[in-house]
């Protein structure tokens, strides 16, 4: 057994060499200069583009990247495979791969007046690569708020102290947007202000667990239980998914829905401003957490001493072929997902956050030390369940909980309670997940926006419209998660994420290669050629071996298989085989236009000047 510290020094050592390095070499490479007018500035219009602080921005993009992904899939990776392996995949590839994803994705937007990938690609590669490119982003983005409403609701059923919590810091702010943009009240006095109320908060919910229906068996004797008694039978996936969780989920995507319609300053800006506060000390917490809790117990300070040991209880590595019988190749690169590098987070990059970017240079810390910090959450994943589930299964209804529940158990070697550190370590999860999902939501509509154009019919009104757009997603999204294959859902979820991660550094090579023929191409083309070939091959896989292979070549499973799971799998086959051809599509057309663009450098379309 190892002490997990050594993985947090591991992981805090290639974390700072990429941001003190690498990312001050790629700030100089796309030439950030302060003196030019971001997209905020120049279109500012109360509504999406509005210029924000610095720590502001960066609560909302750290908050709306780091949804649940981050910790499942370290967490399933970890039993799996080993420690080794998953530390490995999150402490090399993220400073390398992930974090330039983010930041050139950032960057590409903020010099194409705040527009989407989609758009970007359009520009160099015609009509019909953005036209695509846009699809694919759409279809992902549904895959996207359908998972994280299903997490959320697994979160408030296993700890329903969080939905207590998330209600009244929704609530907080709120009242801190009103405070900041319509009283124009004081910044210092009021962020302190309604930082103790969120944690005063936590506290209430603690006191006060809410649930619709009866929760999970860990659940607080003293829960409110709205529903209790009323029968089931009418709520879509009570059955799959247990009545209080599937009570969960339409309300969380109503809530994504309407909060995605709002403009940013209502509710956007000051909850994720709110919530980095809470990201913060549950990430930062947990990390120094272990440095405390190791240092204090060799020194036998019983102060400081947590309630266990803060050891590794998982294999470093339990061989090429998993304890579940999956391929370390190429399933580890997919199983995680975010952490390391994700493809949704080009869309936040491109979509919300460099509408709001205030200067140029900020871009270095938001885009590419916000992706670091994700890695961070990776991290804090990994060793939780190291430390208090080496037996737990896959699957996000398993690996959510032992997150909150492990983090309690690291915050102890503060002298923190469990009882409280667990439902704290519950709540800074869910705040990543509610604002993912309505930053989701509002990604889709731009997408949506960048296709349709401008209205001719009522179809296409209805499709730009906040509130019809909203429907689209929502309610697809929903009836995804009802129909009782959410792991079908998780895993297409995995692979069109990273394939639009693969896309997303396809767009800002070709940006590059348009600009300058000086311009080396290595550091996003290298993470693109690599992203493109283990995507592809975990879709081969997922369709050819996982569904066609075990399922429809396999006569037991035919014999008992219903109609439901056999249109499932076909339905994993079909969108497997779409997601590869779009992006293969998409990969031809960028270095068509690479090699022209590189033959005859007056074909290029890009200054550094162009918004």
């Amino acid at each position: 057994m190892a002490q997990v510290i050594w993985l947090v020094i591991a992981v805090l050592a290639l974390f700072s060499a990429g941001y003190l390095g690498y990312s001050r070499y790629l700030a100089q490479f796309v030439e950030l200069d302060d003196s030019r007018e971001t997209p905020a500035h120049k279109y500012e219009d109360g509504q999406e583009y509005v210029p924000a602080k610095k720590p502001v921005l960066l609560g909302h993009h750290y908050s709306s990247i780091a949804g649940g992904a981050p910790i499942v899939g370290p967490i399933t990776a970890g039993v799996v495979w080993g420690w080794v392996p998953a530390l490995a995949w999150i402490a090399i590839g993220n400073p390398l791969m992930g974090s330039v994803h983010d930041f050139v994705s950032l960057s590409a937007s903020l010099r194409h007046e705040g527009r989407s990938i989609g758009y970007i690609i359009g520009e160099y590669v015609g009509e019909r690569g953005k036209n695509m490119l846009l699809w694919f982003a759409f279809l992902t983005i549904i895959l996207v708020v359908g998972v994280f409403a299903l997490v959320v609701a697994i979160v408030f059923n296993a700890y329903p102290e969080a939905a207590t919590a998330s209600l009244i810091y929704i609530g907080l702010a709120v009242l801190l947007g009103a405070y900041l943009y319509q009283l124009d009240l004081p910044f210092i006095p009021g962020t302190i202000a309604f930082v103790v109320a969120m944690f005063v908060g936590v506290w209430v919910g603690i006191q006060y667990p809410l649930a619709l229906f009866e929760p999970a068996s860990r659940a607080p004797a003293q829960t409110t239980v709205l529903l209790s008694g009323i029968g089931t039978w009418w709520l879509p996936a009570s059955d799959s998914l247990g009545a209080n969780t599937a009570a969960w989920v339409p309300i969380i995507l109503v809530y994504g829905a309407f909060a995605s319609a709002l403009p940013v300053w209502v509710l956007l800006q000051p909850r994720d401003y709110l919530s980095s506060f809470l990201l913060y000390t549950g990430v930062g917490g947990a990390l120094l957490a272990v440095i405390v809790g190791t240092v204090g117990g060799a020194l036998g300070i019983s102060a400081v001493t947590p309630s266990q040991p803060l050891v590794t209880n998982l294999e470093p590595f339990y061989g090429f072929i998993g304890r579940s019988g999956a391929p370390l190749f190429p399933l580890l690169f997919i199983t995680i997902a975010c952490g390391t590098i994700s493809g949704f987070h080009s869309l936040v990059s491109s979509g919300t956050t460099a509408k709001q970017l205030n200067r140029e240079s900020d871009a270095r810390t938001i885009g590419y030390g916000g992706m670091l910090g994700e890695g961070l959450l990776a991290t804090v994943a990994l060793i939780t369940v190291a430390l208090v589930a080496p037996n737990v299964g896959g699957g996000i209804g398993l690996a959510l909980p032992t997150f909150a529940t492990g983090g309690g158990v690291i915050l102890t070697s503060f002298g923190i309670p469990a009882s409280f550190g667990a439902p704290f370590m519950a709540l800074v999860l869910v705040s990543f997940l509610l604002t993912s999902t309505d930053t989701a939501v509002r990604l889709g509509r731009y997408m949506m926006e960048e296709i349709v154009g401008t209205p001719e019919s009522p179809l296409g009104s209805f499709a730009v419209d906040r509130y019809g757009n909203a429907v689209a997603q929502a309610l697809p999204a929903y009836l995804l998660v009802t129909s009782g294959s959410w792991l079908t859902l998780w895993q297409l979820f995995g692979g069109a994420n990273q394939l639009l991660a693969a896309l997303a550094l396809l767009t800002a090579t070709v940006w590059l290669a348009n600009w300058s023929e000086s311009k080396q191409l290595i550091s996003t083309g290298g993470p693109m050629v690599v992203m493109v070939f283990i995507t592809v091959m975990g879709l081969l896989w997922l369709a050819l071996h996982d569904n066609v292979y075990a399922k429809f070549l396999n006569d037991a499973w035919m014999e008992s298989a219903t109609t439901l799971s056999m249109v499932s799998a076909a339905v994993q086959v079909v969108v497997a085989f779409v997601l590869m051809y779009l992006a293969l599509s998409l990969v031809l057309m960028g270095y068509r236009n690479i090699r022209r663009v590189r033959e005859d450098p007056s074909e290029g379309g890009f200054s550094p000047g162009d918004d």
